[in-house]
């Protein structure tokens, strides 16, 4: 008769086999993706750090709803990589909002919106996605703007 002869040793590699595999996936689903995802990667580390900035004037006097001029310059284009960073300084003696007509979210810096803007404070903003956005004034509806960027000559 011969005698069958079992190892213990194999059962117990492939127990330690699964739990390290197990263990790597959790960490890798976990931990690691969140991270890594939580901001965008750029190639270009200008989108993030842009050389000049662009600045948006709430003028004096638009609460009248009379005045066509609310938002300096109303549509202002900006590029990716170049002047990307855009201030909203209100030089009004009122209250004033920056409020996307539809919601946009930047990928890198969160929901585009200011809360309120005091007489002589500003709301800055990075862009680092392209596209176009209408925006207004919540509490002066007649006040509007539109933001537009582009593709910036040092992101190619």
């Amino acid at each position: 008769m011969s005698q069958i002869t079992s190892s213990h040793a194999y059962g117990i590699a492939l127990i330690a086999i699964i739990v390290g595999t197990a263990v790597g996936i959790s960490y890798y689903q976990l931990y690691f993706l969140p991270e890594y995802n939580a901001k965008p990667h750029f190639d270009n580390p200008k989108i993030a750090n842009p050389g000049q900035t662009t600045t948006i004037n709430i003028v004096t006097g638009s609460v009248n709803q009379d005045q066509t001029q609310n938002f300096l310059p109303k549509k202002q284009a900006v590029q990716l990589g170049i002047d990307n960073l855009v201030t909203w300084k209100n030089n009004d003696d009122t209250v004033h909002f920056v409020t996307p007509v539809k919601p946009f979210k930047d990928l890198y810096s969160g929901d585009f919106g200011s809360e309120a803007i005091q007489s002589g404070k500003t709301y800055t903003f990075l862009f680092t996605q392209e596209g176009s956005i209408p925006y207004f004034c919540k509490v002066h509806p007649w006040m509007t703007g539109e933001i537009d960027i582009e593709h910036g000559a040092l992101t190619s």
